[in-house]
C-alpha cells in the first residue's frame, strides 16, 4: 500500500536527520506532561517514535484517501448557495478523516485536545497533504489559526476556541486582505468599534479570503479612529454568522477545492485578541511569518507530485521506439528537477527547525519570567535566532515557490500536447503551483523582506566556520568548498559595488541577485552537510553547487553590466513606448 511518508526516502531521510532535542524538551516541559497526559512522550525517543507513527498515518490518508479523491474536489470545485459555502464532497471526505486521526490540532497543547507537535514535524505533514491535494492542504494548514489564539489571546479565549479546533469541528480563517489592501496591510479599512459596554464589533469589507467560510476568523481591524498606519490596527477573533455575509467566492485558476471569499462584516461582535494597536506590528506579523512557511511546505508537496507525474510518463511513453525517459534532453530535464527538489527540501526543514529555535525559546523566556528567574542568556540566545529565523522564511518561500512553478511547468513539458490535457493530472498541479508565489506575500515581497538582512550578511559566522569545516575526503568535495568560497567572494564584491553607488533605488533592483546569491551559499552548505550523512547526496550538492556558481556569476553580470540602468527611467521609456 502507498504511503507519501514512507515511500519517500528523502523525507524519510531529513526526518531521521532531525534534531529537536532543545525544542521538544521546552515544549514537553522537560517531558513533566507525561505525568498529567498518557500520550505524552516519556523523553526524546519516544517523542520521535510518536511523531514517525502519526506521518505514517498522515502519509497514508494522502496516499490512499485524500489523493484519489483529488482530481474530482478539482472538478466539483466550491459551491456558494443563499449565503453558506459548500465544500467539494471529497474535500467534506478527508477533513473528516483528518479530523477521526486526530490531526487537526496537531501544533496546539494537550490540555486543548492537540498533539502538542513541534512546528518542523506540522510542516512535514503539510507536505505530505499538499502532494496529495494542494486545495486540502489550504484548510489543514490553517491550525496557525489557533495558534495564534493560543499565544495572544488570553486563557478564556483559549478554552472558547482550541478545542474545537482540535476535534476539526472549528476550522479557522485569517481575514487580512482587503480590496484596497493587499500586500500593503497598513491600508486596512474594516472598523472596528466599541458600545457603551466596552463590546467589540466590525464593519467592513475583507477580499480573497482563504477559507472565509470558516468557523473562526481573525480578523486585522482598525482599531484607533483617526489612524492611517499600521499603529492603528488591532486584532480581533470573531465566529462565523448571520452578521458575516459571504458576497462571493472567487473563479479561480487552481485550488479550486479551496474557497476564496470575500466578506462583508456588519456589525459582528468580536473579542480583542492581546493588545490594541499590535494586531498588524506583532500578531499578524508572527501568524503570516508561519503561514509563509504552509505556503513553502505546499510548494514543495506540488513540485514532489509534479516530480513524480513527469518521471512516471517519461518511463511509459515510447517514441522513436524507445521510452523518452532515455532522451538525454528529458532526462537531463528530470535530473535538474530532482535536484531542484531534494536542495529545497534541505532549505525548507533547516528553516522550520530556525523557527521552531525562535519560538520555544520565546515561550522558555515567557516561563522563566513568570518564575522570577533570570533569561539574559535566553534572551541573547533569541537575538540571533531571531535575526536568523527572519533571513530564512522569505528566502525559503521565495525559492521554493518560484520552483514549484518552474517544475511544475517542465512536468507538464515532458508530458508534451497530452499534459495540457484535463485527463492528466500534471494539469491540475501546474495550475495549483501558480499561486504560491502569490499569496501570503509575492516573491517580490519576500526579496524585500529578506533584503535587510542579507545584506547585513547574518550568517557571516556560520560561513566562517563551514568554510574552516574539515569534509569528507571524498572525490569533489574540496572543489565544492572552492565553488562555495567564490560565491561567496562574488557576492562580498558585489555587495561592495552596490554600497557604494549609495542609490536606493539601485539596490532595490539589485535586491533579488543578491538575495539569490545568499541562497546558494545556504543551500549548498546544507547539501555538503547531508552528503556527509549519505553517499547518494554527493551527486546532489555537486550539481547543485555547479549550477549555483555558474548562476552567482550571472548575478553578479546583471548587477554590474549596467542592465538596470534603464529601469531607473522606467516612466519615460514605458510612457514613450505606449505612446
Amino acid at each position: 500500500m502507498l504511503n507519501f511518508f514512507l515511500d519517500n526516502s528523502d523525507v524519510l531521510f531529513h526526518f531521521k536527520k532531525l534534531d529537536l532535542r532543545g525544542i521538544v524538551a521546552i515544549a514537553e516541559d522537560e517531558y513533566a506532561g507525561a505525568k498529567e497526559f498518557p500520550d505524552a512522550p516519556v523523553n526524546y525517543d519516544d517523542a520521535v517514535e510518536n511523531y514517525k507513527k502519526v506521518l505514517e498515518v498522515v502519509g497514508d490518508l494522502a496516499a490512499n484517501r485524500i489523493g484519489p479523491r483529488a482530481a474530482a474536489v478539482d472538478h466539483d470545485g466550491v459551491m456558494l448557495q443563499n449565503g453558506t459555502v459548500s465544500y467539494a464532497c471529497g474535500t467534506q471526505k478527508s477533513l473528516h478523516e483528518l479530523a477521526q486521526a486526530d490531526l487537526m490540532g496537531m501544533i496546539l497543547p494537550r490540555k486543548y485536545g492537540g498533539l502538542n507537535f513541534p512546528f518542523t514535524i506540522y510542516i512535514m505533514a503539510i507536505e505530505i497533504i499538499a502532494r496529495a491535494d494542494a486545495s486540502l492542504m489550504n484548510l489543514f494548514g490553517l491550525q496557525d489559526i489557533g495558534d495564534t489564539i493560543r499565544k495572544f489571546g488570553n486563557e478564556q479565549q483559549r478554552q472558547e476556541f482550541l478545542p474545537k479546533f482540535s476535534t476539526g469541528e472549528y476550522t479557522g480563517a485569517m481575514a487580512l486582505t482587503e480590496p484596497d489592501a493587499g500586500s500593503d496591510l497598513q491600508s486596512v479599512k474594516l472598523q472596528a468599534y466599541q458600545n457603551q459596554d466596552g463590546a467589540w464589533f466590525l464593519r467592513g469589507v475583507k477580499r480573497f479570503i482563504t477559507n472565509g467560510n470558516g468557523e473562526v476568523l481573525l480578523v486585522l481591524a482598525r482599531s484607533e479612529a483617526g489612524t492611517k498606519d499600521g499603529r492603528g490596527l488591532s486584532l480581533f477573533v470573531c465566529k462565523s454568522g448571520d452578521s458575516v455575509k459571504v458576497r462571493r467566492i472567487e473563479n479561480k485558476l487552481g485550488i479550486h477545492g479551496s474557497p476564496t471569499c470575500e466578506l462583508q462584516f456588519n456589525d459582528t461582535p468580536a473579542q480583542l485578541i492581546g493588545s490594541r494597536k499590535f494586531g498588524l506590528i506583532k500578531y499578524v506579523l508572527d501568524l503570516m511569518y508561519r503561514a509563509r512557511m504552509g505556503v513553502s511546505a505546499q510548494a514543495l508537496g506540488i513540485s514532489q507530485a509534479a516530480y513524480e507525474e513527469a518521471l512516471r510518463y517519461a518511463r511509459d511513453r515510447v517514441q522513436f521506439g524507445k521510452a523518452i525517459y532515455a532522451l538525454p534532453a528529458v532526462s537531463n530535464m528530470l535530473i535538474e528537477m530532482r535536484v531542484t527538489l531534494e536542495a529545497n527540501r534541505s532549505l525548507l526543514y533547516y528553516t522550520a527547525q530556525a523557527v521552531d529555535h525562535k519560538e520555544k525559546l520565546e515561550e522558555l523566556i515567557e516561563k522563566l519570567k513568570e518564575e522570577g528567574k533570570s533569561f539574559a542568556e535566553q534572551n541573547v540566545e533569541l537575538k540571533q535566532a531571531t535575526k536568523i529565523a527572519n533571513l530564512l522564511t522569505p528566502i525559503t518561500k521565495y525559492v521554493l515557490t518560484e520552483s514549484a512553478n518552474r517544475m511544475a511547468y517542465d512536468a507538464l513539458q515532458i508530458h508534451g500536447g497530452t499534459g495540457y490535457m484535463k485527463e492528466f493530472r500534471v494539469e491540475r498541479l501546474a495550475r495549483d503551483a501558480r499561486i504560491t508565489n502569490i499569496y501570503e506575500g509575492t516573491s517580490q515581497m519576500q526579496i524585500v523582506a529578506a533584503t535587510g538582512t542579507v545584506m547585513n550578511d547574518v550568517l557571516h559566522d556560520y560561513f566562517d566556520a563551514k568554510e574552516t569545516q574539515t569534509f569528507p575526503t571524498r572525490s569533489g568535495f574540496d572543489r565544492l568548498v572552492e565553488c562555495l568560497k567564490e560565491i561567496r567572494l562574488l557576492f562580498y564584491d558585489v555587495l561592495k559595488y552596490v554600497l557604494e553607488k549609495k542609490d536606493t533605488t539601485f539596490q532595490d533592483i539589485a535586491a533579488k541577485d543578491l538575495v539569490e546569491l545568499y541562497s546558494y551559499l545556504i543551500i549548498g552548505y546544507l547539501l555538503l552537510d547531508d552528503a556527509e550523512i549519505d553517499q547518494r547526496k554527493v551527486f546532489i550538492a555537486n550539481r547543485y553547487i555547479l549550477g549555483a556558481l555558474a548562476k552567482a556569476r550571472s548575478n553578479v553580470e546583471a548587477i554590474k553590466n549596467g542592465v538596470f540602468s534603464d529601469i531607473l527611467h522606467a516612466d519615460k521609456i514605458l510612457l514613450n513606448h505606449d505612446s
